[in-house]
């Protein structure tokens, strides 16, 4: 969770499927009404590596194993959510899923805290026209 005045460093995960889409979890901001896509991931903790956080969160969240974990870049992200100030430090990494459930799954339903929230896959080519928010903007450049 976000503490306003505080760093955040999260670790995200990029995963494509062999029909050009990407898996991304769904986000509302109710104070803008507005819908935005990010990749999966979440906090890394005090004591854990930026990958092992990835790992965990993944788990977490949608109890899925990822294999093939490559670290992509270090992006940086301000922003505001729910009329708050954020501001994140992002290791990004490329990787798979172990199992090939994952793949065949359209959308996942997950908790993250209280909050209901929903993985999907999107085609790439949708989210490079900008027709679905994808946060921080600077990720499509990493989507290939």
């Amino acid at each position: 969770m976000y503490k306003e005045g505080k760093i955040r460093v999260i670790a995200l995960g990029l995963i494509r499927d062999s029909n050009n889409r990407t898996f991304l979890s769904e986000g509302y901001d109710p104070v803008k009404k507005d819908k935005f896509y990010r990749a999966m991931g979440g906090g890394v903790e005090f004591g854990e590596t930026s990958k092992q956080a990835l790992q965990r969160e993944f788990q977490e969240e949608i109890q899925a194993e990822i294999t093939n974990i490559r670290y992509l870049t270090c992006l940086e992200n301000i922003f505001y959510f729910q009329g708050k100030p954020g501001h994140e430090i992002i290791q990004l990494y490329e990787c798979d899923f172990v199992h090939p459930k994952f793949y065949q799954q359209e959308k996942i339903a997950f908790n993250e805290g209280e909050r209901e929230k929903t993985a999907l896959w999107i085609d790439i080519e949708t989210l490079k026209s900008g027709r679905f928010r994808l946060v921080p903007e600077e990720f499509v450049e990493f989507l290939g």
